[in-house]
C-alpha cells in the first residue's frame, strides 16, 4: 500500500523532528538502562520495573516507528511562498463568519500538526475541503453532522517569507 503524501509545514516537520530526535536520543536510552538494572534484579514475573519498562519501551518504539513513516512521507509546504494569495490553500489563515455572526479563524495545515482548539485544521477536514480556493467575500457551506452551515469569507492571511540575509 503506497503511502499518501504528508503535507506538511516547515514549522510542524521541525516539531516532528523534534519529538523523534527527543524519544530515540534522550527518553529511550534512558529506558533501556533503566530495564537492564531492573532485569539483573532477579525474578523478572514480578519485577514492576522491568514489566513497566518493557510496556513503555514498545510505545516509545511504536511512536518513533510512526514520527519515521511521517517524516518518511512529509512534503514540506512553505505557506510563503504561496503564488496567489488571493485565495485559500494549504497554510492560509481564514477568518470567517458564520450565520450566526460569529467570527471564527482557522489555519490550515497537515494533518500531523491540527490542533482545533488552536484554531490549527487539518487540510483535509470538511472545513478545510469546503474552503479550499475560495476567495475573499465568497460563501461555502460546510456538510457538519449536525446539519449544513454557511460561512462567509472576511479575510485570508499567509505568512510574510523570511528574508535571508
Amino acid at each position: 500500500m503506497a503511502t499518501r503524501v504528508n503535507y506538511i509545514t516547515p514549522e510542524g516537520f521541525a516539531a516532528l523532528k523534534s519529538e523523534y530526535e527527543r524519544l530515540f536520543g534522550k527518553e529511550r536510552p534512558e529506558l533501556v538502562e533503566v530495564i537492564s538494572w531492573a532485569a539483573g534484579n532477579g525474578d523478572r514475573s514480578e519485577n514492576g520495573d522491568y514489566i513497566y519498562g518493557r510496556k513503555k519501551l514498545r510505545e516509545i518504539d511504536r511512536r518513533l516507528s510512526f514520527l519515521s513513516r511521517r517524516m518518511k512521507a512529509a512534503q514540506i509546504v512553505d505557506p510563503a511562498e504561496q503564488p496567489d494569495k488571493s485565495r485559500i490553500y494549504f497554510g492560509a489563515t481564514v477568518t470567517l463568519v458564520d450565520e450566526e455572526d460569529e467570527e471564527r479563524v482557522v489555519t490550515l495545515v497537515g494533518e500531523d500538526e491540527a490542533d482545533a482548539s488552536a484554531g490549527r485544521i487539518s487540510w483535509v477536514s470538511p472545513l478545510a475541503n469546503a474552503l479550499k480556493r475560495a476567495a475573499v467575500g465568497d460563501s461555502r457551506t460546510v456538510r457538519l453532522p449536525a446539519g449544513p452551515k454557511d460561512y462567509e469569507i472576511l479575510a485570508i492571511r499567509y505568512p510574510e517569507p523570511e528574508v535571508r540575509a
